[in-house]
């Protein structure tokens, strides 16, 4: 089975390049991520013909998630449980489905904007309610993994100077030890190769050239239960799709899971 993660920054606009690196990549699972779309306007009839169900979870601002299926999809979830809410609001952020046997979460974790920020705070109290969303399912036998945009760089290396980085979001102390949570309740860092350079950065900013200086941060992961990593025979990122115009700031992350 293969199954990848992609911050597609609006599906409206890039649908003709979703369509056609489906059927490029031979993806059967895909949680994508800012939809930048409603419920209503979400392209589901054009990815039925692609032969690809859809469980969405979207309003039409600036977020949305959903995850796509050519080989079922059951057991779909919306939301994290007791999940917070931003100015008085509980944001479309994280949706579940089980395919073929694989149970997985697609997540859009908040930006967080700046340290001390209210948008901070509620960073820190959603990925809180993600741990305890998925607890059960990281500690079962049943193949799982969260994917998604975590808008949090694991480690140093995983930003492209971390000097740049000093008194910023996505990189402090308290961000990592919310990823660390999650790996204490059972779930592994799968982090890909890279296709090009030396470390599998997955989200390149439009400005400054950042893409073609290679000044990219890696913060769509793939975080496994056991089950999940064990099977795990190759993952990578497919820093091709980042190319050319109308590309999404963030290329997708692929994992290929050995059939047996």
């Amino acid at each position: 089975m293969r199954i990848a993660t992609w911050n597609i920054n609006s599906i409206t606009v890039r649908v003709d390049r979703l369509l056609s690196w489906l059927e490029r990549s031979g993806t059967d699972v895909l949680c994508l991520q800012e939809l930048k779309c409603d419920e209503a306007a979400f392209p589901a009839d054009r990815l039925r013909e692609a032969g690809y169900e859809a469980a969405v979870h979207a309003d039409g601002r600036w977020n949305g998630v959903a995850v796509l299926s050519r080989v079922g999809l059951a057991e779909v979830a919306r939301g994290l449980d007791g999940g917070p809410e931003f100015d008085g609001k509980a944001e479309p952020r994280a949706v579940g489905a089980t395919c073929d046997g694989v149970r997985v979460w697609s997540v859009y974790v908040p930006n967080g904007r700046e340290v001390g920020h209210p948008h901070f705070a509620y960073k820190l109290r959603w990925l809180s309610a993600l741990r305890d969303t998925v607890a059960q399912d990281a500690a079962g036998e049943r193949p799982f993994a969260v994917l998604g945009d975590f808008n949090v760089a694991p480690a140093d290396e995983d930003v492209f100077d971390i000097a740049q980085f000093e008194g910023a979001t996505h990189v402090t102390d308290v961000e990592r030890a919310a990823l660390a949570a999650l790996r204490e309740a059972g779930l592994t860092d799968v982090v890909p190769r890279p296709l090009k350079y030396d470390h599998p950065f997955t989200y390149w900013d439009y400005r400054q050239l950042c893409f073609p200086k290679n000044r990219g941060m890696r913060i769509d992961l793939v975080y496994g239960n056991g089950a999940f990593a064990g099977v795990v025979k190759d993952a990578y990122v497919d820093r091709e799709e980042r190319k050319g115009k109308g590309a999404s700031d963030h290329a997708p992350v692929v994992v290929d899971l050995d059939p047996r």
